[in-house]
């Protein structure tokens, strides 16, 4: 026998039944109100080119991109040069042509360009599918992990951010967390560096703001320095983080305003927050801090947050032109994403998944002896055709053996049913709970039971 101890990749996990449960709640909780809303489902492959992964959602975002080795002899294009300088850039196109999906958005606009003759614009999508990062393992943060996401493309109009901001204030209501819908757009972050003279630079400065949360305020402003920003700049960012309850009516968003793509950035705010219904609106701050690290965006993001937990439990933005690296220009696209990993924690935490969740099969029919077994396992089938979640115990084992069992799996009623019973066509049921037992028959076991 080998001695070699058994474990997962870092990163990754195994979901037992009871955490496979409650994760499914969550993603049928988020299905049905995309549904709602006339999103329809698709899938895409786990893999996809790296030429259509890299240079898509930054410098950062490469990093993290899994790549997969070409089948067979990897290393037969790879150069003796390559393999013996070790230089990755060169030696990774000759032996990795594929690589794990980062997120779900850029396979989005692959799909839309390969089958555009097929959907019907605005293409209305839900998407519910793992991703992977190579990023360092952490709570929250894992290198495989589900994302659960709606997007809208074909369409410029600033109501559909209205709608997926409801669908965020819809799914969290349902689910009884309590969140905080940060809202803001890419173009107040372009007016800034535009107002310090520092175009140029709007990815780097994207990147390191986006990073607020995470090291705070003074550690951002030291990396801004590092890459030539000054004080004007340092204020500006300090006033972000001090003025974003009433950012709109600040000093601030003045001076953003006097720039036309500020201006316009300062509109398409308005224009969201207008068109809320109130119980949405009351959910949403404006947040004009908020980056979002990945270089696609290009109008309103948001970021949803909660009270006790660090970081992010959703997300999403408009991204302009995303398709058109792919051979389709001018296809607006605006989309937003659920944490499904961060959301179970947080409810977890919070003890927020009902108690129905608990339980699995609702009744055991134990097996008393095998002279019994097929008439028992008949009333079982009887249950199931019920619509009932039934279990018929597989051998004649120890009453004890199958009480523990039914224990074991929180099953909170069990039949006792051996010849004698069978012959009065009067079954024992008990409720596990409080140990409380009955005598009926197998449709008043069925009757209870639904």
């Amino acid at each position: 026998m080998s001695n070699t101890k058994v474990s997962l990749p870092k990163g990754m996990r195994d979901f037992g039944p009871e955490t496979l449960r409650k994760r499914q709640y969550i993603i049928q909780t988020i299905k049905d109100v995309f549904e709602l809303y006339g999103f329809m489902p698709i899938e895409t492959p786990v893999m996809e080119k790296l030429s259509i992964l890299n240079g898509k959602g930054g410098a950062e975002s490469d990093k993290l991109l899994f790549k997969v080795l070409n089948n067979g002899d990897y290393l037969n294009k790879a150069t003796a040069e390559d393999l013996t300088n070790k230089d990755s850039s060169k030696l990774l196109p000759a032996i990795s042509e594929k690589g794990l999906r980062y997120d779900l958005t850029v396979p989005l606009a692959r799909f839309v360009v390969m089958h555009q003759t097929e959907i019907s614009f605005p293409f209305k999508r839900y998407q519910i599918q793992p991703v992977w990062r190579a990023d360092r393992p952490q709570k929250g943060r894992y290198r495989e992990f589900w994302q659960c996401d709606a997007d809208v493309l074909g369409s410029d109009s600033l109501l559909n951010e209205v709608e997926l901001i409801q669908i965020f204030s819809k799914v969290y209501s349902k689910l009884g967390i309590d969140v905080t819908i940060h809202l803001s757009t890419r173009k107040l972050l372009s007016a800034m560096v535009e107002l310090f003279g520092k175009q140029e630079q709007i990815t780097s400065f994207t990147v390191i703001l986006d990073k607020l949360d995470k090291i705070g305020i003074d550690k951002v402003i030291e990396e801004l320095e590092k890459i030539g920003f000054e004080n004007e700049a340092f204020e500006f960012v300090r006033a972000l983080n001090t003025n974003s309850s009433d950012f709109l009516s600040s000093e601030t968003a003045a001076k953003i305003e006097q720039l036309p793509i500020g201006k316009t950035g300062i509109e398409e705010l308005q224009y969201i927050l207008s068109n809320l219904e109130d119980i949405s609106k009351s959910k949403v701050k404006i947040d004009p801090s908020l980056a979002r690290g990945l270089d696609y965006y290009t109008g309103p993001i948001f970021e949803i947050k909660t009270a006790g937990f660090d970081g992010s439990i959703g997300s999403g933005g408009r991204y302009d032109n995303l398709t058109g690296n792919f051979g389709l220009p001018g296809v607006s696209g605006v989309g937003i994403s659920f944490g499904l990993d961060r959301m179970y924690n947080v409810m977890e935490e919070q003890n927020l998944f009902p108690n129905l969740l608990q339980a699995g099969t609702k009744v055991l029919f134990v097996n008393f002896d095998t002279e019994a077994e097929g008439q028992v396992f008949q009333l079982t089938s009887q249950c199931r055709d019920a619509g009932i979640k039934s279990e018929f115990y597989p051998a004649a084992a120890k009453l004890k053996k199958q009480m523990k069992y039914a224990n074991d799996k929180n099953i909170p009623y069990v039949v006792l049913a051996g010849s004698r019973e069978l012959e009065s066509g009067t079954l024992t049921m008990k409720n596990m709970l409080n140990g409380k037992q009955e005598s009926l028959s197998i449709e008043q076991i069925i009757d209870q039971l639904k």
